[in-house]
């Protein structure tokens, strides 16, 4: 499906204050925290951030895999989570979700035949052998071979895996598709092909994307616009080169410096930001800023007063009292 050009640019994901709290024997888990941004058509949002930071579970609660605790997600002019059963089974045609773990995300005792072709039953898409000319067209889409179609999960390498989650994920032609770090359980020498199959994916089906992951320089490559996440927030947002080239937050500028450079020179020469201290607990996050407790240019204030989600340049938010 390609992007109609008075269509290009529009927002197809609307995300307004969108927070997803968890009940535990503990206490409250606040896991994300007003969390507010749109995502073009046809555009891909990068999100980084350390582990446990909540990128995918605000990853799964844009799906509705999980119900959100307050705010709101409007796909395409439709509030996901004020969907009916029979709205949100037509939702799920259109958002899809790529999974971490390939092997895991797939039925160990079905075919990947069956395990693509599920979805295009649940749907009713096609029957017959019409669904098995679609299977194999979707498993050719993604570089494998018909044939592979009759074989199980364990019977393929972690790339060839998460090319069969892609090709899933694919079977009910849909318009936006949450990457949950698809890249993250593979070898390095497959990651690059993994990503280079997601691009040419977004280009020749129109393809709008969440990419989660905490490859900071695969992510630069990938994204027009990345998100940095920190403890449940948005910290920063704003163009991928805008945010590379110019990072407002400290956080986003401890997290870049930490990327390696391929010049032995340059690399031994420039300067890291090394935080110190651990995340705080979601269950207990400090008051005003979360990042403040290893934020190295704290002030009182910080501890005061949450920082306002704002645009500080064209198209370049930040939420920091500097």
């Amino acid at each position: 499906m390609m992007i109609s050009a008075e269509n290009q640019g529009a927002a197809l994901l609307e995300v307004r204050n969108l927070t997803k709290h968890f009940h535990t024997g503990g206490g409250i888990v606040a896991a994300v925290s007003d969390v507010t941004f749109d995502i073009k058509r046809g555009e891909t949002l990068g999100v980084v951030g350390e582990s446990g930071c909540g990128k995918s579970t605000m990853g799964r609660t844009i799906l509705r895999l999980y119900d959100a605790t307050e705010g709101m997600v409007r796909f395409a002019g439709k509030n996901v989570h004020q969907a009916s059963p029979k709205e949100l089974k037509k939702l799920r045609r259109d958002m899809q979700m790529i999974f971490q773990d390939p092997y895991a995300s797939l039925n160990p005792r079905m075919t990947v035949g069956d395990s693509i072709g599920e979805a295009i039953d649940l749907h009713r898409l096609a029957s017959g052998a019409k669904r098995g000319e679609r299977i194999e067209e979707l498993l050719c889409l993604v570089g494998l071979k018909p044939e592979h179609s009759s074989r199980f999960p364990h019977e393929f390498s972690g790339g060839q895996r998460q090319r069969v989650g892609i090709a899933r994920a694919l079977a009910v032609e849909p318009m936006f598709i949450v990457c949950d770090e698809p890249i993250s359980a593979l070898d390095v020498s497959i990651q690059a092909q993994v990503v280079n199959l997601l691009e040419e994916l977004q280009r020749k089906m129109g393809l709008t994307y969440l990419f989660i992951a905490h490859d900071l320089a695969m992510v630069k490559h990938i994204s027009d616009r990345v998100a940095v996440m920190y403890l449940g927030k948005l910290a920063e947002l704003a163009d991928s080169e805008e945010l590379y080239a110019n990072p407002l937050h400290p956080y986003t500028q401890a997290l870049l410096s930490a990327i390696p450079i391929p010049d032995p020179g340059v690399e031994r020469s420039r300067e890291r930001i090394v935080l110190t201290g651990d995340v705080p607990s979601p269950m207990n996050p400090p008051s005003g800023c979360h990042f403040r407790t290893r934020c190295p240019h704290v002030m009182e204030v910080c501890a005061a007063v949450n920082p306002v989600w704002r645009e500080v340049q064209s198209g370049h938010f930040v939420a920091c009292h500097l």
